[in-house]
């Protein structure tokens, strides 16, 4: 009988979480940060040392490795597990100092800078109490989103090596980068990979299975003004700031806002603004359940710069639209059983689970767009991208346990 080895995994989401891996959406390099290629070697090493094989951080800093099959049967279907190495920039990202809480005892947790992780605004606390749980020291994020995925995977590949009797199929590991800014999928060769289903570790809590995500677009207005010194500026100067405030202002307030939504409800995120007299800009997210919403919310922004520069003459306003990703479960309808045999795992361990939707994507919205259906798992993650961010150690290792029963049948399946 195997077990997960508890203090292994966790002295492995220490070390990972101790390298600053913030990916930065202003970089013109990819991976965007150069902690990320750093982390991707170490788990190259690491994979190497434990006799995975065909080990390999490629030009993109991307890691791959497989563990063969134990059942000998060429038509087992080949399951790719996925997780990303970067984290937000959201929240600081360097110099993460982890803290471990042994044995939860319930309540709030002071961190050491005086921030406070309250069970009031982490329910999830409740249900932790005797847990192992892992915080920063306020300061920072800790990279739980998604180095708890990262560690995860590690482990069951050392699990899957050192216990040569458990049944499993065709494994394959794929550690992206700038998940976090949008890039995760974006140099996945996946002829190479040669994967009949995967499934990202990069979801909250445990007995998670994410089946549907939002569809997404990204928007950037850019107000064109005309600047010159504001001693002279009588009926010559077009303040492309003021044009841009006043866009703003008239986007929904009371609805269609990431404040104002919860649940299937759609959103318009204006997250940046920068510029100055002569030109601004903003940068703005839209996010559906159903993808013809996208197009609603983007005719709003023409209708709304359109009226914007009608009360500003000589401003030009321009918004151009990008599309990001879909639904995760538009593709997952194509092989159900990604999800069946998830749900399958979970009451083969006794354990409940539950089919979730994610108010956010995964590399696992755009692989499964292109033809590799990639639900969502737990990987122990909580209050991602903040200072107050922790993980769940037993979440962690059960993640790993339902992993290793997820393949066994997953080897029982035919390609």
């Amino acid at each position: 009988m195997f077990e997960i080895n508890r203090r292994r995994l966790l002295d492995r989401f220490l070390r990972y979480v101790r390298i600053a891996t913030t990916a930065d959406p202003n970089s013109g390099t990819y991976p965007s940060s150069e902690g990320q290629r750093e982390l991707g070697k170490l788990l190259a090493a690491e994979l190497a040392a434990m006799a995975a094989e065909d080990v390999v951080q490629d030009e993109h800093a991307l890691v791959y490795a497989s563990v063969p099959s134990t059942v000998g049967d060429a038509e087992v279907p080949v399951v790719a597990l996925v997780a990303h190495v970067d984290t937000s920039p959201d929240a600081p990202g360097e110099n993460v100092c982890p803290s471990v809480i042994e044995n939860y005892p319930g309540g709030d947790i002071e961190l050491a800078n005086g921030e406070m992780i309250r069970v009031d605004a982490c329910p999830a606390l409740r249900d932790l109490v005797g847990a192992t749980l892992i915080t920063t020291d306020g300061t920072t994020l800790l990279g739980g989103d998604d180095k708890a995925g990262v560690a995860i995977i590690m482990e069951l590949v050392q699990t899957l090596i050192e216990n040569p009797q458990l049944k499993h199929g065709p494994v394959k590991v794929v550690m992206t980068c700038d998940e976090e800014i949008g890039h995760g999928t974006d140099k996945i060769d996946l002829q190479k990979l040669a994967a009949d289903v995967a499934y990202t570790l990069d979801s909250g809590g445990a007995g998670i299975v994410d089946v549907e995500t939002f569809s997404a677009d990204a928007a950037t207005v850019r107000f064109l003004g005309d600047n010159i010194h504001p001693s002279i500026a009588k009926d010559r100067m077009i303040n492309a700031v003021r044009g841009a405030a006043d866009f703003i202002a008239a986007l929904p307030r009371e609805t269609d806002t990431p404040e104002t939504t919860d649940g299937r409800q759609g959103f318009i995120h204006a997250n940046s603004i920068s510029g100055g007299v002569g030109e601004a800009t903003v940068e703005l997210i839209l996010r559906s359940f159903d993808a013809a919403d996208l197009e609603t919310y983007a005719e709003s922004l023409r209708q709304i710069a359109a009226s914007v520069e009608s009360q500003w003459p000589g401003l030009k306003v321009e918004v151009n639209t990008r599309r990001q990703y879909r639904n995760l479960g538009e593709g997952l309808a194509k092989l159900p059983e990604s999800i069946t045999l998830a749900e399958q795992a979970f009451e083969n361990l006794g354990r409940p689970c539950t089919k979730a939707i994610v108010r956010g994507g995964t590399d696992g919205s755009v692989l499964t767009e292109k033809g590799l259906p990639t639900p969502n798992l737990s990987s122990g993650q909580h209050n991602i991208h903040s200072v107050r961010e922790f993980a769940c150690l037993d979440e962690m290792v059960a993640a790993t346990e339902h992993l290793v029963e997820l393949l066994s049948l997953w080897s029982n399946q035919r390609a």
